[in-house]
């Protein structure tokens, strides 16, 4: 199903359901589709059906000790990031343990696999164009609980992996599971390749009263998508507004995020997720300080706007004071981006249980 940008504007969030269509609708953290494998409980949050093919997205929680062998994805540009616990992952022969807030980058044809290192751990994941996921769906046991399992009922087996990952694309090459290097990563390569990225850097942008980090350019995923970590203040709406272009997917990292979606209200704390295709009228609030919003962005259209709003900076810490955007409303009205407003700033109302 496809609709038009105007129809869209219309439409009422979708509550802790996924659509199984490119429609508006947020999820409470630990809802969506879930599915047991190899001792991970793998939560479904974005599929290609939700998404109009754009990308899909899963949390990996597991315990001390669960693994996800080395696999390849042909044809899909693919990001992780530490949301809870330790866990080591590799890239090919080179590999780090990482906390929350790091994350890596995976495009097409690398190998990766990744092992948790503590009790709890929960990785978020994503990846451009959608049905990376569809192998979870394959070869994953359909659960209700919300937490990873105890004892695993099954393991699968290489050939198992092996027949329901070739007509996907995926494969699963024998690599060594090298030593990790304890190495500060701290930015951006310049083209398509795989990298890890420690948590606070990146290319860090100051906007007023917060601080947007590229954690993925586009020129990292080939125009997939792009991943901005924004860090904040306690701060009123902003203008509501849509995209023509381009599907914004908001996840609060921690504190309290305010969204308007389609002149509904919806409040998030840790893990909640929100999916607004193109068309979506939207606004949002930081309601706690220090409130930290991971945004994945596909395609990359949008990406300029934070380089035009925001000025490049060396520290790791937003300001605590008013916002003073790098460019005026008038001159952002002017620019060439992806940006419709549609009227003030909305008003703080009941929001949405979630």
């Amino acid at each position: 199903m496809s609709l038009d940008v105007e129809s869209v504007h219309r439409l009422a969030p979708e509550v802790n359901r996924l659509p199984g269509e490119p429609v508006p609708y947020c999820l409470a953290a630990g809802e969506g589709r879930r599915y047991e494998l190899d001792g991970r409980l793998v939560t479904v949050i974005a599929t290609a059906r939700d998404t109009g093919g754009l990308f899909d997205a899963a949390y990996l929680t597991g315990g001390r000790g669960a693994t996800a062998p080395f696999h390849v994805h042909s044809g899909h540009q693919r990001s992780f990031y530490v949301f809870d616990g330790r866990v080591q992952f590799w890239l090919g022969g080179d590999s780090r343990v990482l906390v929350p807030g790091d994350s890596v980058h995976v495009p097409a044809g690398t190998p990766v696999a990744y092992r948790m290192l503590a009790h709890l751990t929960r990785v978020l994941t994503w990846a451009a164009p959608g049905g990376a996921l569809d192998y979870v769906e394959h070869v994953g046991t359909p659960v209700q609980q919300h937490i990873h399992p105890v004892n695993p009922n099954s393991a699968t087996t290489p050939r198992q992996r092996a027949e329901a990952g070739a007509p996907l694309g995926i494969t699963f090459p024998e690599h060594p599971f090298t030593e990790a290097a304890d190495t500060w990563d701290a930015a951006l390569p310049a083209a398509q390749q795989p990298y890890f990225l420690r948590s606070g850097e990146g290319d860090r942008r100051e906007a007023g009263d917060c601080l947007n980090t590229y954690l993925a350019r586009g020129a990292d995923t080939g125009g997939g998508y792009f991943a901005v970590d924004t860090v904040g203040a306690r701060a009123p709406y902003i203008v509501r507004h849509f995209h023509r272009l381009h599907t914004e997917n908001f996840v609060c990292v921690s504190g309290r995020v305010r969204l308007h979606v389609n002149g509904s209200e919806v409040l998030l704390t840790q893990g909640d997720f929100v999916h607004a295709p193109a068309g979506t009228i939207h606004s949002f609030a930081f309601d706690a300080h220090n409130t930290r919003m991971l945004g994945v962005l596909t395609p990359d259209v949008f990406e300029p706007f934070f380089d035009l709003t925001g000025r490049p900076t060396e520290q790791h810490v937003h300001t605590d004071g008013p916002a003073d955007l790098a460019m005026s409303p008038d001159e952002l009205a002017a620019a060439d981006l992806d940006l419709e407003v549609v009227g003030p700033p909305p008003r703080r109302s009941v929001p949405l249980e979630i």
